[in-house]
């Protein structure tokens, strides 16, 4: 299943957002900072994370029901959905 990238380019901003929080995470796990602060972004990160794989999952999950090749069925996409759960 191929998506469409006008759908994926929000989705790929949300990942390159959460590639620069683990980084700042990192750095802050690196430099000794607060635990309360670290936590708090690695659970941004988290979020983001769990937000881009909803959003694939919806656009795949929509495309599969409009088209008709059958490259996925409702199996593949409720164990893919339940993958992020």
């Amino acid at each position: 299943m191929q998506l469409d990238n006008t759908e994926l380019a929000p989705v790929v901003n949300r990942l390159k957002r959460a590639q620069g929080q683990l980084a700042a995470v990192t750095r802050m796990l690196e430099e000794g900072r607060d635990c309360k602060d670290i936590v708090t972004q690695l659970a941004a990160v988290s979020k983001a994370l769990d937000k881009a794989g909803f959003a694939i999952i919806a656009a795949g999950l929509e495309q599969c029901l409009t088209s008709e090749d059958g490259s996925m069925d409702k199996k593949d996409l409720e164990k893919l959905f339940l993958s992020l759960a």
